[in-house]
This record gives C-alpha cells, structure tokens and sequence, in this order.
C-alpha cells in the first residue's frame, strides 16, 4: 500500500507505480478484494489528501476535489442551491454507508454505464480536471468515458477535481429521476437528468437532457435537445423531440431491464418533463 501525503507525492508515486491501483472510499474496489480479484496488486492510498476533500467557489465555476464524498455533496449549501441534480443524485448512490465513504472522483473513475451522478454531471457540463507528471489537462465530461468501465485516463493520471460551470441564471425547469428495482441500493434501470431555459416569449432557450443505464456511457439527448430549440413545447413538439430519444442511446437487454422497457420510461420521463413546461 502507497501513502501519499500530498498531491504532489500522489503523482510522484503513481508515475514510478503506474500499475498501482488509486483507492479513496474502496467502496467498489473491496466488493472486487472481497471477491480475490485483486491479489497482488498495489494500492495507491488517496484518502489523506485533504487539498482534494475540498468544494470550493471560483469566479464562474464550483470546483469540487475528487476525494469529496456524495455526503459531502447532498449537504453542501452551494450544491444544494446551484447543482441540485448532483445533491439529488448523491442522495440515491447505494445506501447511507457508501453515501459516506464513496467519493465523487472514484465514481466518476469507475465509469459505469449506471452511474447515477453522471446525467446531472453531463447536463451540468461538468469538466474533469486531471493531474499527473507531465502537468494539468481538463477533460469535457461527456468525453471521460470511453466505454464500459473504461476512461480516456492516460497511465499516471489521477483525478485532482471536477469543475462546474455556474449558470449565468437557474433554469425554468429542471428533474433528475432514476429507475430501479427499489428506492436504495438498486442499479438503474435508467437515470434521467434535464434542465430547460425558455425565453420570454416561452420558446425553448436552451434544453440539455442526459440518461444512465441506456448506452455504453452517460449521453446527453442531442438530437431532442436540437429539435425543441426555439420552439414552443406543444404537444406536437413534445411527442416528436420524445420520438428522437432512440436517435442517441442503445439500450440493452440484461439481468436488470430490458432495452424496450429501459426505452419507454426514458420516453416518459421526457414527456412529463417538457410537457410539464409547455
């Protein structure tokens, strides 16, 4: 086990060590020790890095330090009144136990394709910043992930923080619903988060509506988002930005859902939501 003390050793260490495992709240990496699939390896101990345990408020953006728990984050004022979405999220990851220890950071690094702070993190337009040897680079969200359980982090890279950028003003509307076996400790069926802007004349300003569990990575609806641009939300436009869900996911069938099933709640969660706001 490696115990960086700082930032600065955390990098050090992970590029001499790049085989190493990072590890902050565990919570999937010991279903996995549990499981003996990790023998051997080396860990790389995040959990003392208190610069990366921090929200802090810049000038246009909330930067959020990877270590942050979705505790820390369900509770943060700011996040309450600016993001949320990702408080509601945080509030529907597992139960009050990985809430507690899980980390926004790990979440983000484990890339799965159900991942319940993703929606909200992809309408919010979040950035990930990353860190290693070679200096800083940020990262689009949307474009982290590059599959299942895999991210476009190169060997030696760690992630110091997310970013996001604060609204110039909030939304008209805005939901995060997810959709699963039971109300705790369920993976998503499928994971919804939107937020839409209207102009005074009440035509579409701006719509940005991402789903979970319904592709191979979190993806934002831009086919819908572009259709119902300066539009008014009748009910005919309503049903046809619905009809253009299929147009950006894949769904699956698997143990927990079917694709169809997984598809028509999606559907019906963005019916309400625009026909909520017409």
């Amino acid at each position: 086990m490696l115990r960086p003390r700082t930032p600065a050793e955390a990098v050090r260490l992970f590029e001499k060590h790049k085989d190493a495992l990072p590890i902050a709240g565990g919570t999937d990496l010991m279903v996995a020790w549990n499981a003996g699939g990790l023998a051997g390896r080396t860990f790389l101990d995040l959990s003392p890095l208190g610069a990366w345990s921090r929200i802090r408020q810049a000038k246009d953006a909330l930067a959020i330090g990877s270590l942050v728990t979705h505790t820390d984050l369900l509770r943060h004022p700011l996040v309450r009144r600016r993001f949320p979405l990702l408080a509601e999220a945080c509030a529907t990851v597992g139960g009050v136990q990985i809430q507690n220890r899980g980390t926004i950071g790990g979440n983000v690094a484990n890339a799965s394709p159900a991942g319940d702070t993703f929606p909200p993190l992809a309408v919010y337009e979040a950035v990930v910043v990353v860190v290693s040897a070679g200096g800083r680079r940020e990262i689009p969200f949307l474009e982290f992930f590059a599959g299942p359980k895999r991210s476009r982090l190169a060997p030696g890279e760690l992630i110091e923080s997310l970013r996001l950028p604060l609204p110039a003003r909030p939304p008209k509307r805005a939901m995060f619903r997810k959709v699963g076996t039971r109300a705790a400790q369920a993976i998503s069926k499928t994971v919804a988060a939107g937020l839409l802007w209207l102009k005074r004349d009440g035509t579409v300003e701006e719509l940005r509506v991402a789903l979970g569990s319904m592709a191979p990575t979190v993806r934002r609806l831009r086919s819908a988002e572009a259709f119902a641009k300066g539009k008014h939300l009748t009910p005919a436009v309503v049903r046809e930005a619905v009809a253009l869900v299929s147009a950006d996911v894949s769904p699956i069938d698997d143990v927990r859902s079917t694709a169809d099933y997984r598809l028509a709640v999606s559907r019906n969660l963005l019916f309400r939501f625009l026909g909520e706001a017409g």
